[in-house]
């Protein structure tokens, strides 16, 4: 009996029962879409992640204050303020593989213009700070070096404050208060759009990082510095000339642990995509379950149309049929069942990812790879748990199946 023929008779056998083959077939449809649509979402925070640390720039440092030690007592990352604007500029002179640098400091502050007033991050930058986040300027202009010296009263907004103070009008020249103090507008940022995390990147105000440490925080540290390598290739030995420069001016002696940390965008992503990987997978995984129930449906189902055709087996095999060709026809309607369920799965997948991107914060990405796999495993689930139902008809004695009634 050829493949063909096999392949015939099995469908004819599954089309007798058709409510009986859906509901088995149901399992596997859950199992597949299911998986489509979690692999989605978890490349989807995938892509999100890796698409907000490259908008971070394109070879990004970043230099964050450490622990440190007073009285025998250490603070943790964050607990003591280690950087100073100083650190900033000697960077800036010695380090050759830099390109550019900014001190960063930032406060939540209530911006105020006419009778509108808006609640976002004031954050203190050099003029090196659109450079180093490749975010452009889209009306007026950034503040100047002059500006920063002089810790002028001006600011640049993003455009979601741009939009709640202002309607969405241009404005350059207004004057806005930012506790309490006046301040001239002089540029807008470009929209960037949200991050990994659902938060607005736009919701910001930027101003000469002396003017915020000098009028609006009183503090003479800064929060931490940005700087950017002056190729990609450039990295690593820019890492380490930073890296000499504040072992220098933090006199951090051999052993020491240094009051100051330094993270390069390749780290940023690589940490991201470990931690997006491992949700990608738990997704996948719990999904996966739903695959095997599905496999555990078949089998019982199969189970059940062998008892239920022992006669018709038994009659088969007088006339002729081998126990392989009983073997493959239960193989076949099992493989056939799961195939089927996995080509429907695959579209309810891609049909729920696409809801799933209206309620996400991060759109869902089918990829091509994850349609396969769920594909590939329906297949391997069709095969794993039909296999016993067939061996026991195929190992079924003719005379004892003729006999059964």
């Amino acid at each position: 009996m050829n493949l063909w023929m096999v392949f015939r008779i099995s469908l004819r056998a599954l089309m007798r029962n058709k409510l009986r083959t859906f509901l088995t077939a149901l399992g596997i449809i859950i199992g597949v879409s299911t998986v489509i649509t979690m692999l989605a979402i978890g490349t989807g925070a995938q892509r999100s992640v890796e698409a907000t640390i490259a908008s971070l720039g394109t070879n990004t440092i970043m230099i964050f204050p450490g622990s440190s030690t007073s009285g025998g007592a250490r603070s943790g990352a964050f607990g003591a303020s280690t950087l100073t604007e100083e650190d900033a500029k000697e960077i800036t002179r010695t380090c050759t593989a830099v390109a550019n640098v900014s001190p960063i400091t930032q406060v939540n502050a209530q911006i105020v213009f006419q009778d509108q007033n808006w609640s976002c991050q004031i954050t203190g930058s050099d003029v090196a700070y659109p450079e180093i986040r490749n975010w452009n300027v889209v009306d007026g202009r950034f503040f100047t070096e002059d500006d920063v010296r002089a810790a002028a009263k001006v600011c640049v907004l993003g455009k979601v404050v741009v939009d709640n103070l202002f309607g969405g009008e241009s404005p350059i020249g207004a004057t806005v208060r930012v506790k309490g103090i006046p301040m001239r507008v002089v540029g807008q940022l470009a929209e960037k759009g949200d991050s990994a995390f659902g938060q607005s990147q736009d919701d910001i105000v930027v101003v000469p990082y002396t003017t915020c440490m000098k009028r609006l925080q009183r503090q003479s540290s800064v929060r931490y510095i940005m700087a950017e390598a002056a190729s990609k290739e450039q990295v690593d030995r820019a890492k380490k000339q930073i890296d000499d420069v504040l072992v220098g001016r933090h006199k951090i002696q051999p052993g020491e642990d240094p009051d100051y940390s330094i993270r390069t965008q390749a780290e940023f992503a690589e940490t991201a995509n470990q931690s997006t990987q491992i949700f990608t997978l738990l997704l996948g995984g719990i999904a996966s379950v739903s695959l095997l129930v599905g496999g555990i449906g078949i089998m019982n189902i199969m189970l059940v149309s062998v008892t239920e055709r022992i006669r018709e087996i038994g009659i088969r095999m007088a006339l002729g049929a081998k126990r392989r060709d009983i073997l493959r026809q239960f193989l076949v309607e099992s493989v056939v069942l799961s195939l089927t369920g996995g080509a429907i799965g695959v579209g309810l997948g891609y049909a729920f990812a696409n809801i799933a991107a209206k309620f996400s914060q991060w759109p869902p990405v089918v990829s091509i790879q994850s349609v396969i796999l769920a594909f590939t495993f329906s297949l391997v689930v069709g095969v794993f748990f039909g296999f016993y139902p067939a061996l026991k008809a195929s190992r079924l004695d003719p005379i004892q199946a003729l006999r059964n009634e």
